[in-house]
């Protein structure tokens, strides 16, 4: 569903992923862990066409999307909820969600798609919140919106930027739940990941990036079985190489 090839992109004249290459299932969960700086974000922005790759493929079904517009992306089925879940603060939920579901958003697949009853049957905190402003939401409730804001965009791709970052424990761990559940149901997903166990516990595969290149994509029951590679990568360095005495990454994917 989801296809990455050698995908180069950047801000300015600096470039932060160097020929990313993933596959992502239909129905299936792909995490995406790194450090900080590793460029989890740029990729998420570029798939979602924020950024501007300067090489490579973005596939979506099948469908080349690489230099287009975030809008046509989003039509040929690609959701985000972006790290910081940046809701409107004075908009309220229902404004929110109305707005999501503009009329010429049909579902970019069979099925009944997502409409705004729907989202709230799966969401039913956000019934009761309807005419709450966004800044008056928790950081749970505000996930919640984000995440039911990019269902209505009828989604067959689903990105999603460090969703739990912020939340409680039993927030995050229903968040988790939920992605499960949508993944269950088809939807596919990209998901990047700060903590590497709730990544392994809940994805089908997990890849590492490390200064913007694939180190590491492997089935997650595989990480699970053998864990230390991972820990290795994600471990903090006293110092950080300079980007000009970086040394060439140790690759670690299989072919998927």
């Amino acid at each position: 569903m989801l296809t990455v090839d050698r995908l180069c992109a950047g801000y300015g004249g600096g470039i932060v992923l160097h020929e990313v290459s993933l596959r992502v299932r239909p129905g299936s969960i792909q995490a995406v862990v790194g450090r900080n700086g590793a460029g989890k974000s740029t990729l998420v922005h570029t798939i979602a066409g924020l950024v501007r790759a300067s090489s490579g493929r973005i596939e979506i079904g099948g469908v080349h999307v690489a230099g287009r517009q975030p809008h046509r992306i989003a039509q040929t089925g690609v959701g985000l909820v972006p790290q910081g879940r940046r809701v409107f603060s004075r908009l309220t939920v229902a404004e929110h969600l109305h707005l999501a579901a503009a009329p010429w958003r049909a579902p970019t697949s069979g099925g009944e798609g997502w409409t705004v009853a729907r989202t709230l049957e799966l969401l039913p905190r956000l019934a009761v919140r309807l005419r709450h402003r966004g800044c008056e939401l928790s950081g749970g409730e505000q996930q919640m919106l984000a995440i039911a804001r990019a269902l209505l965009g009828q989604p067959r791709v689903l990105l999603l930027d460090e969703p739990c970052e912020g939340l409680s424990p039993d927030l995050a761990a229903r968040v988790r739940e939920l992605v499960n559940g949508l993944a269950a149901d088809g939807l596919t997903v990209l998901l990047v990941e700060q903590q590497l166990q709730h990544a392994i516990e809940l994805a089908d595969r997990v890849a590492v990036l490390e200064y913007g290149r694939v180190v590491y994509d492997r089935p997650t029951a595989e990480a699970r079985r053998d864990p230390a590679p991972l820990a290795a990568m994600l471990s903090v360095a006293a110092v950080a190489p300079s980007p000009a005495n970086r040394p060439t990454p140790r690759l670690w994917a299989d072919t998927p």
